[in-house]
């Protein structure tokens, strides 16, 4: 039924609550301004991997206080669930005593006997009332209260976290920013999605997930942040320690960060938003590089440390282009390029791309995975960065050319994922070009402040709504 919601009982499914999560909840009740009988409001919109788990994880922490706190997930109706998908979901069951116990406890078990059967179809957002995620069969998370009707879910929220992937952000939130017409408080927004669109005319730009938000809904750039981290969905759900950082202006971020802090999910807060949403797209477009070359070099570690020379090289070039002081690619930011690169959908999208086990024909939205990201990133930052209007003067040759010249892997990945010109192992082959300049030239040029353009994140005027 559209707009359902499946009501969630106590914590008995919970995956931990960290001491200390009721003070924490009334100090962020209180910082927003809530009153003893208003409930703080939040809703994840989208049900991805790292969206669902995002969701489970406040459940899991928060939940209980149900007099205090709600949250819900929107995904929406009708995405059913293969018959291939229902046999590996019932043997994921079967395997967990405590999720089997918990279904037949709630009176949900037999219908996923009946899928195994053939006899009825599943559909996503039934299942991940249950508490399991297309995306991520196999780590079970906890029940989860689902709505399907967009409005429903968000004209109310407090807080909205936007678990879409970066090609849907702009298309929801302009319908979520219909529904916030008359809205009299100002929703904070933290935002998962990584990726960039890139608006050629009137002049070349970037706009990051946090930008469409803004342009969206009208919502102030203040109130919508971005978390990031080198972190595996799973594999946070499943309490392997890691950490995240919450950008975006200081206003809500430190409040945030220290809500979302669990014993096993360290958050900083930091102020630099722009390096972190970019970044955030950067390591997934080299992430799809690195699964090409661990298999193409049958998991060399030269062949990679070679790649990860290169690569992260770019990535610094990049982000000199678009901020004139971005944080250096160390510490956190650094730890999450490797993680991505060594793990995550997109370094398995190249991998299986080189191994030709999956055809560029699928496309980048692939059942059981999600959208994979960087194909998109590709595709934006290599038009971005080939206009003519950013030329930069070349240090060797001292004539003008296009940024994307100084990218190597950028421009391959694009001819191979892209226009589809060349072949999958043309990206070894640019990473042996005996003209190609050393990594730290290109860190050298782009610390001179010699490339930066500022007008690349010039933020639109925001019409009023």
């Amino acid at each position: 039924m559209v707009g359902s919601i499946e009501v969630v009982s106590n914590s008995s499914y919970s995956n931990g609550v960290s001491h200390g999560s009721k003070e924490k909840l009334d100090e962020l009740r209180k910082f927003i301004g809530k009153a003893d009988d208003d409930v703080l409001k939040i809703v994840g919109v989208g049900a991805g991997a790292w969206g669902s788990v995002f969701a489970a994880l406040l459940q899991d922490s928060y939940g209980q206080f149900r007099d205090k706190v709600q949250i819900r997930i929107w995904r929406r109706a009708g995405k059913a669930v293969d018959r291939a998908t229902a046999e590996h979901l019932f043997e994921v069951i079967n395997s967990r005593e405590d999720v089997l116990r918990r279904l037949i406890r709630r009176c949900a078990y037999l219908k996923y006997v009946e899928a195994r059967l053939g006899d009825r179809t599943l559909y996503a957002d039934e299942i991940l009332k249950d508490g399991f995620c297309l995306n991520m069969i196999d780590t079970p998370l906890c029940p989860m209260k689902v709505v399907t009707n967009l409005q429903e879910a968000v004209w109310d929220a407090d807080i909205v976290i936007n678990g879409l992937p970066s090609t849907e952000t702009r298309e929801v939130f302009e319908e979520i920013g219909k529904y916030w017409k008359e809205r009299i408080t100002t929703p904070i927004i933290i935002s998962l999605a990584k990726g960039i669109e890139a608006e050629l005319d009137p002049s070349p730009r970037i706009i990051t997930p946090t930008q469409m938000i803004n342009q969206a809904t009208g919502i102030p750039i203040e109130n919508i942040l971005y978390l990031g981290g080198p972190n595996i969905a799973s594999e946070i759900y499943n309490k392997e320690y890691a950490n995240a950082r919450v950008c975006g202006g200081e206003k809500w971020r430190l409040a945030v960060a220290k809500f979302l802090r669990q014993p096993h999910f360290i958050v900083w807060d930091n102020s630099d938003l722009v390096t972190h949403e970019v970044m955030g797209g950067l390591k997934n477009v080299y992430a799809i590089g690195a699964g090409m070359v661990a298999a193409l070099t049958k998991e060399s570690a030269t062949g990679k440390s070679v790649y990860f020379a290169h690569c992260t090289s770019e990535m610094i070039f990049i982000t000199h282009l678009l901020a004139e002081e971005p944080e250096k690619l160390a510490g956190p930011l650094l730890a999450d390029t490797y993680v991505t690169l060594l793990k995550g959908r997109n370094a398995w999208y190249g991998q299986m791309i080189a191994n030709r086990q999956l055809s560029l024909d699928v496309g980048d939205s692939i059942t059981g995975k999600g959208t994979i990201q960087g194909v998109s990133a590709i595709e934006a930052f290599y038009q971005l960065l080939s206009q003519p209007s950013l030329n930069v003067l070349h240090p060797g040759a001292n004539k003008p050319i296009a940024p994307v010249e100084l990218c190597p892997i950028l421009k391959i990945l694009y001819k191979i994922l892209i226009t589809r010109e060349q072949g999958v192992e043309a990206i070894l082959q640019a990473l042996r070009d005996e003209n190609l300049n050393d990594p730290r030239d290109r860190i050298q040029i782009a610390q001179t402040h010699a490339f930066y353009r500022p007008s690349l994140l010039a933020h639109p005027k925001i019409e009023s709504q």
